[in-house]
């Protein structure tokens, strides 16, 4: 009779047994909401870490960006023409030497007042191009 006792006790308390996470994700029965709500934080996660690491650009990004490289390219172009000027210039030796003594944010401005950045067409000098033909013509004279 003692052990109809204790059989009674145990059968009114449940033993818990540990649930696998595998069981559980099996078991598991997400609501509309939680799923629509999940699928917007992915979207917006997704957005964060492209836009963020993934180089992911916007449309007028991306048009600045081509528009400076576009003009980059334009000016290393030209400024090998800028420097081909000045080694057709009368008294290029002295005016390198000037250019050496001018400061180094005066530079662009001696090598547009010399007109070697006035490329063949143009009216007036390009300040891009005088700059990275001083830049040159600093690399020749050393």
């Amino acid at each position: 009779m003692e052990q109809d006792k204790g059989d009674k006790g145990n059968r009114g308390v449940e033993q818990k047994r540990k649930v696998s996470f595998k069981e559980w994700w099996g078991d598991a029965r997400p609501t509309k909401t939680a799923v629509f709500w999940s699928w917007i934080a992915s979207i917006v996660l997704t957005m964060i870490i492209g836009f963020a690491w993934g180089g992911w650009v916007t449309g007028g990004t991306a048009q600045s960006l081509a528009e400076k490289m576009a003009e980059d390219a334009v000016v290393k172009r030209l400024a090998p023409m800028c420097v081909v000027q000045f080694k057709q210039a009368p008294g290029k030796d002295q005016k390198l030497k000037d250019l050496e003594k001018t400061d180094t944010w005066q530079r662009s401005e001696y090598v547009e007042k010399q007109g070697w950045a006035t490329m063949p067409g143009e009216e007036k000098p390009d300040s891009k191009v005088a700059s990275e033909c001083a830049r040159l013509l600093m690399l020749i004279g050393k």
